[in-house]
C-alpha cells in the first residue's frame, strides 16, 4: 500500500514532470489533432457550424478529463476526476459548451475551503501541459467565497461564472458555488446586469465600428455579430434562468418564429467562425477582404449572374446581421416592459432636436414613453400607408419608435403592395421623410431595418445588405445610400459650414432641393447589374420620380443627377483644371449654374457616406476649384482669347506683391515662364514661388526643395526646383515612395531657360504639424540627394518592396488609355490597374524611359484601385500622335500595371 499523509490522501511519489510531459502531450496532441480534423470534416459535410464547436467542446472536455487522469496517477494520486478534492469548471465561452477552432480554453478551479492541499501539482503540471498544446487557457484557482467576491465586484466575472459548467472532480463543490451564486449574486440585481451588459455592447461596438454593415465585419465582436447573440443569451439566463432560445417563448419575450430565427442566426455565425478559424490557423474573427473570398468557397456559394459568391456570402451575413439587431431590440422591449431594463435614451441624432409635444395627426397611434406605438395590432391591416405613417410620425416629433410596433410592422409588409406603392398619401409622406429637416438618415435606417423600406421601393430592396467587393466602399450599397441622405442633411443644417463652405453657400439657392434628395438617394439603387448603373439609376429615377410626386422638371434634374452623379468627382480628381479643355466638356454636359449647384452637394454627400477617411480637403480643394471655373465657363468668361490679358492681370497682381523687386528683375522672372503657368497656378503660390526662386538662385543652389502644410486641404505641398530632365518626376515619386508619402497631384513646370519648378501634393500623414514638416523635410532631402546624384532612387525602391508578392484579395484588369482630345496641347494618359507600394515610381519610370514628358499628373486610388492620369507631350513638346507610338506606349505601362496581378 502507498503511503498516507495526515489528511488521508496519498502521499505523491517524486517523479519528473517535465520527463512525464514529453511523453503525455505528443499523445494528447495527436488526439486534439484528429478530433479536430474531425470536426473540420462535420463541418464541410454537415454545414452545421453550431454543432461543429459543440464537437470541439466535446473534445476538449475529454482532452481534459484524460490529462488529469493521466497527471494525477503518475503524481500518485486518485487516478479518477471524480475522486479530486476540487472541481474543475469550464467557464465563458467554454462554458457555453461551444468552441471556435481558436477559442480560448476558460477553466476555474474551484478549491474547498482549506486551499488547493496536495493537488497544487497535478494542477500546475495538467496547466503547463495546456500551455505545450499551444492552447490558450484562461484560467483562476478560487475558492467558493471568492468567486462570490470577485463576482459581486467584476461584472465581466459575473458574466464569466454564470456561464460555468461543470467538468469534473468534486460536484457537490460546485453545486454549492452554483446555489450561492444565484442566491448571492444574481438575486435582485437583474436591471443592474441588464443595463451593464448593454452598456458593454454599446462600447464594444463602438471599438469594432458603429455600423453592422462595415465590408469587413468583425465575426465576433462586431455589431450583429455573435456577442450580441451571447448577451441576449446571457441575459435571459440572468433574468430568467433560461438558457434555450426556445424557453424564451415560454416567458414571452419571443414568438416561436422568433426563436427559430434566434437559431439561425446563431447557426449561421458559428459555421461562419468555425470556418474562419480552420480557414486561417488561428483565432481570426475578422471577415476580411482576403478571408472573405476564402469562407465563401468553403460554404458552397457560387456566382450567380453579375453576383460574385464573396458578394452573395456578404449579402447573407448582413442579412443574418440585421436579423441580430431585430432580435435584440425585441428582447430590450421585453425587458424594459418587465422593469429588468432602464428607460433607454434617444438616439444620438434625435437627441439633438427639441421634441415636440401635442396630440399625434393619427388616431391610429399614441405616445407610449416617450415613443411612437401602434393603438392596437389591426392598425397596418386597416391602413397599409400606416406602415409608412408611423415613420413619418417618428420623424415629425423627432421620437423613437416603440419596438413593440416596430416588431408588427415587419411582421406585416406583405401589406404593402402595388396599390400601398402608388398611394399618393403613402409616397407623400415618404418625400417628407426623406427631405426632412429633422433626422431623415436616423427614420430611414429604421424603415430599412424593419424591411419597410425596400418593400415600398422593391428596387431598394434588391441592394439591401450588397456589398461592393472593394476597399474602397466600407459600408453596403443601402447603408451607403442613407448614409449620403444624413451627410445631405448636415449641410442643408449648416453643420458642416466650416468643411464645406461652398456647398453651406449655395445649397439655400438651389431651386430643385426635393430632386436632389431623391436623385442622392437613388444615386447607386442600380449596383450590382449588369448595365452602367448610373444610367440604369437614371431609368429608375424617371419611373420613381412621379410616383413620389415629382413634377416633370424635377424628374428629369433628378434622373439627370443620377446618370451623372461621378462626372464631377470624376473630372476633379483625373483631370486638369488648368486646361481649358476640361472645363469646356465638363460644362458642356452640365449647362446650367443650378445643375453645377446640384452636382456638387451631390458629389460632396456622396464622397463622404463612402467611409471615415475617404473625404479629405484636397478633394473639396479640386470639387470648388472645377465649380468656379466652370461657373466662369457658363457664363461666358472662360475663354482662350482673353487669356493674354488674364496673364498680363495676374503678372501685375504678382509685381505689386514684391515691392523690393526691380522692374528689371522681375520682367526677366516673369519672362521665364510660358502662359500655362500663369493660368494654372494659383497667385498666393505664384508670390510663394517667386521668393523661393529668387532665394535659392541667391544662395546659388541648382537643386532646391520647400515644404508647407495646409491643414484644410489635408495635404502637404512639396515645392522642387531642379534643372529639368525626363526622369525628374520619377525621381520625386521614388522618393516619395521610399519615404512613405503619398502623392495625390503634381504640377509641373519648366522655364524658358529649362528649369523646373515643380508642386507636389502629398497626403497628410500627421495630425501636428511640426511631425508633418519633419516628414516632408526628410522626403525633400531624400529628393535633393537622388538629384546630386548622391543615391539611387531605383535602389532605394528596390530595398522597401515587399519580399513577398502582394495578397490578391482583388483582382483588378489593367487599363491604358490614350487621348489625345482631352487637351488642347497634350496627350492624356489614364492609367488604372492593382494598386501596390512603388507603383507611380514604376509608371513615372517607365514614361521617362518612353522619352516622354509630363506635365502634370494627377493621382487617384479608389481602395485598392489606382486611377492615375498623365498629361504628356515628347521630348519636342508635341502630342503623341502616331499609332504605332501610342502602343508602345500602351504596352510599356500595361507592362508595369501586369506586376503582381
Amino acid at each position: 500500500m502507498s503511503a498516507q499523509t495526515a489528511t488521508g490522501r496519498p502521499e505523491p511519489r517524486i517523479v519528473s514532470p517535465n520527463a512525464f510531459r514529453e511523453r503525455l502531450v505528443p499523445e494528447l496532441r495527436a488526439q486534439l489533432e484528429a478530433d479536430r480534423a474531425g470536426a473540420e470534416r462535420r463541418l464541410v459535410r454537415d454545414r452545421e457550424g453550431l454543432a461543429c464547436a459543440r464537437c470541439l467542446s466535446d473534445s476538449m472536455d475529454r482532452l481534459l478529463r484524460q490529462a488529469y487522469t493521466a497527471i494525477a496517477g503518475e503524481l500518485g494520486f486518485a487516478r479518477s476526476p471524480k475522486q479530486t478534492g476540487m472541481a474543475v469548471v469550464a467557464t465563458g465561452g467554454y462554458g457555453r459548451g461551444a468552441m471556435a477552432p481558436g477559442s480560448d480554453v476558460d477553466l476555474l478551479f474551484l478549491l474547498p475551503p482549506r486551499g488547493p492541499g496536495p493537488e497544487q501539482a497535478v494542477l500546475e503540471t495538467l496547466l503547463y501541459a495546456l500551455w505545450d498544446l499551444k492552447l490558450k487557457v484562461g484560467h483562476a484557482t478560487r475558492t467558493v467565497d471568492e468567486c462570490i467576491r470577485e463576482a459581486r465586484a467584476d461584472m465581466t466575472t459575473r458574466t464569466a461564472l454564470l456561464e460555468a459548467r461543470f467538468l469534473f472532480g468534486d460536484e457537490k463543490l460546485f453545486r454549492e458555488f452554483q446555489a450561492r451564486f444565484a442566491r448571492e449574486v444574481v438575486k435582485g440585481s437583474a436591471a443592474a446586469f441588464v443595463d451593464a451588459k448593454l452598456k458593454e455592447r454599446d462600447a464594444r461596438v463602438r471599438r469594432a465600428g458603429e455600423s453592422r454593415y462595415l465590408v469587413e465585419p468583425n465575426v465576433k465582436d462586431g455589431k450583429g455579430g455573435l456577442r450580441d447573440l451571447n448577451t441576449l443569451s446571457w441575459i435571459a439566463r440572468y433574468v430568467y434562468g433560461i438558457s434555450n432560445p426556445d424557453d424564451l417563448v415560454g416567458v414571452g419575450l419571443f414568438t416561436p418564429d422568433e426563436a427559430r430565427l434566434f437559431k439561425r442566426c446563431e447557426a449561421f455565425l458559428w459555421r461562419v467562425r468555425c470556418h474562419l478559424h480552420f480557414a486561417t490557423g488561428r483565432a481570426e474573427e475578422r471577415l476580411t477582404f482576403e478571408n472573405q473570398r476564402i469562407v465563401a468557397a468553403r460554404m458552397g456559394f457560387k456566382d450567380r449572374g453579375a453576383e460574385q459568391a464573396v458578394e452573395r456570402f456578404m449579402k447573407a451575413y448582413f442579412r443574418i446581421a440585421k436579423d441580430v439587431g431585430d432580435l435584440t431590440a425585441i428582447v430590450c422591449a421585453g425587458l424594459e416592459a418587465r422593469h429588468a431594463k432602464h428607460r433607454p435614451v434617444l438616439d444620438r441624432m434625435l437627441r439633438s432636436f427639441k421634441r415636440r409635444r401635442g396630440a399625434l395627426e393619427s388616431p391610429d397611434f399614441t405616445i407610449d414613453n416617450d415613443r411612437i406605438t401602434v393603438r392596437d395590432d389591426g392598425v397596418f391591416e386597416r391602413d397599409p400607408v400606416n406602415l409608412i405613417r408611423m415613420f413619418w410620425l417618428a420623424d415629425r416629433h423627432n421620437m423613437p419608435i416603440h419596438p413593440d410596433a416596430t416588431r408588427l410592422a415587419s411582421r406585416s409588409i406583405g401589406l404593402i403592395g402595388p396599390r400601398c406603392r402608388r398611394d399618393p398619401e403613402a409616397n407623400r409622406l415618404f418625400l417628407e421623410i426623406l427631405t426632412s429637416q429633422n433626422a431623415p438618415e436616423v427614420v430611414l435606417r429604421r424603415m430599412n431595418e424593419a424591411g419597410v423600406l425596400g418593400r415600398f421601393i422593391p428596387d431598394f430592396a434588391r441592394i439591401v445588405a450588397m456589398m461592393q467587393f472593394n476597399m474602397y466602399h466600407h459600408y453596403t450599397v443601402d447603408e451607403h445610400l442613407i448614409r449620403s441622405i444624413g451627410v445631405l442633411s448636415e449641410i442643408y443644417a449648416g453643420r458642416a459650414e466650416s468643411e464645406h463652405p461652398l456647398a453651406n453657400t449655395i445649397v439655400h439657392s438651389v431651386r430643385n432641393r426635393r430632386a436632389l434628395y431623391v436623385a442622392l438617394f437613388l444615386h447607386d439603387i442600380a449596383k450590382g447589374r449588369r448595365e452602367d448603373h448610373s444610367l440604369a439609376g437614371a431609368a429608375i429615377a424617371r419611373k420613381l420620380g412621379p410616383r413620389l410626386g415629382l413634377d416633370p422638371a424635377e424628374t428629369d434634374t433628378a434622373a439627370w443627377l443620377v446618370e451623372h452623379h461621378l462626372l464631377m468627382s470624376f473630372t476633379a480628381q483625373g483631370r486638369d483644371l488648368s486646361d481649358p479643355k476640361t472645363v469646356e466638356a465638363f460644362g458642356a454636359v452640365v449647362q446650367t449654374m443650378e445643375r453645377l449647384k446640384l452636382l456638387l452637394v451631390l458629389t460632396i454627400a456622396d464622397i463622404k457616406a463612402v467611409g471615415p477617411g475617404v473625404w479629405t480637403g484636397w478633394k473639396g480643394e479640386l470639387l470648388r476649384t472645377l465649380y468656379y471655373e466652370t461657373e466662369l465657363y457658363l457664363s461666358g468668361g472662360h475663354s482662350e482669347r482673353i487669356k493674354p490679358a488674364r496673364a498680363r492681370s495676374i503678372q501685375a497682381q504678382l509685381r505689386a506683391a514684391l515691392p523690393d523687386w526691380s522692374d528689371a528683375e522681375f520682367e526677366a522672372y516673369a519672362g521665364r515662364f510660358y502662359p500655362a503657368y500663369w493660368m494654372k497656378t494659383p497667385p498666393e503660390r505664384q508670390l510663394k514661388h517667386a521668393r523661393f526662386v529668387r532665394q535659392a538662385e541667391q544662395a546659388g543652389k541648382t537643386v532646391a526643395t520647400a515644404v508647407e502644410t495646409d491643414e484644410f486641404k489635408g495635404v502637404t505641398e512639396l515645392t522642387l526646383l531642379s534643372p529639368d530632365h525626363p526622369r525628374l518626376l520619377a525621381i520625386v515619386t521614388g522618393a516619395c515612395a521610399v519615404a512613405g508619402g503619398n502623392i495625390v497631384d503634381a504640377q509641373i513646370f519648366t522655364s524658358a531657360d529649362g528649369t523646373a519648378l515643380d508642386t507636389i501634393f502629398l497626403s497628410r500623414a500627421f495630425d501636428r504639424d511640426e511631425d508633418e514638416i519633419r516628414r516632408a523635410e526628410r522626403i525633400a532631402a531624400s529628393i535633393e540627394r537622388a538629384l546630386r546624384s548622391e543615391v539611387r532612387i531605383a535602389d532605394l525602391v528596390r530595398d522597401r518592396r515587399p519580399g513577398r508578392p502582394l495578397p490578391k484579395a482583388f483582382q483588378v484588369n489593367p487599363e491604358v488609355n490614350i487621348d489625345n482630345d482631352l487637351s488642347s496641347r497634350h496627350t492624356v494618359v489614364e492609367v488604372s490597374g492593382l494598386d501596390r507600394p512603388g507603383l507611380l515610381y514604376d509608371l513615372t519610370t517607365a514614361l521617362g524611359k518612353l522619352n516622354l514628358n509630363i506635365a502634370s499628373a494627377h493621382v487617384a486610388t479608389f481602395g485598392e484601385r489606382a486611377a492615375d492620369v498623365f498629361y504628356v507631350t515628347d521630348l519636342t513638346g508635341t502630342k503623341v500622335s502616331h499609332p504605332s507610338r501610342q502602343a508602345s506606349i500602351r504596352r510599356g505601362l500595361l507592362s508595369v500595371l501586369e506586376q503582381n496581378q
